[in-house]
């Protein structure tokens, strides 16, 4: 395969953890002989893999809403470690790491596996005397869900809780660019039920509520 056409496999599946959930947790296939018996097939091999992402970043456009939303609760965002927000109400997050493999759809579920690490960067709600920070996101691309380790006034409350639901089905097709990177923007991050509910026991509010728009995602990874 040529180099080139190799490197925007990987990218896709890279990013490929934005899209929808792709299934269950089931590593083999079964196959009926002609006695009757069940048998184990092993996993076929993948299409291709990245056993190490080497950086770039996801970035969010906040949702007007959801910005709206925070300004009605008395909730100020800010960025936490190496996370940005831009004057234009986009958050990045640095890629620091994970691994991502992708089989032909259909023989393994799922089929997009692996896990994408924002170590050391998040973003923080402050309102009401109380601030709570979410930081350290994993992207699952099996479960279309990014996870986060969540902590109340310096306290962990969880090391890692389920926070938004990445819907693919607003996903725009796959770009690579000359500067050896790949793009693939239109997730829509929804809010999770868990997150949710601890955000309105913390603040002492009902109006947060699971599948809250929190913005549009573009990923950027590293095509070499």
């Amino acid at each position: 395969m040529h180099v080139k056409r190799l490197a925007a496999v990987a990218a896709t599946i890279a990013l490929a953890a934005t899209a929808t959930a792709c299934g269950g947790e089931d590593e083999s296939t079964a196959s009926t002989t002609s006695s009757g018996t069940t048998e184990q097939t092993s996993k076929p091999a993948p299409v291709a893999q990245i056993p190490s992402l080497s950086g770039k970043d996801t970035a969010v456009t906040l949702d007007a809403g959801f910005v709206e939303a925070l300004g009605t609760l008395k909730l100020t965002p800010a960025p936490v470690g190496t996370a940005k927000v831009s004057e234009a109400g986009v958050a990045t997050f640095p890629i620091t790491g994970g691994n991502v493999t992708y089989y032909e759809p259909g023989t393994v579920s799922p089929y997009v596996q692996g896990m994408i690490d924002h170590d050391g960067s998040g973003l923080s709600l402050t309102g009401g005397g109380k601030t709570v920070e979410l930081t350290d996101f994993e992207i699952d691309p099996g479960k279309s869900v990014l996870t986060g380790k969540v902590t109340v006034d310096g306290t962990v409350a969880a090391e890692s809780a389920p926070l938004f639901f990445l819907d693919g089905r607003t996903l725009n097709p796959l770009k690579t660019n000359d500067d050896g990177t790949a793009e693939l923007e239109g997730t829509t991050v929804k809010l999770k039920q868990e997150a949710a509910d601890l955000l309105n026991q913390t603040f002492g509010t009902d109006a947060l509520t699971a599948g809250l728009v929190i913005g549009v995602a573009k990923i950027t990874v590293n095509t070499a």
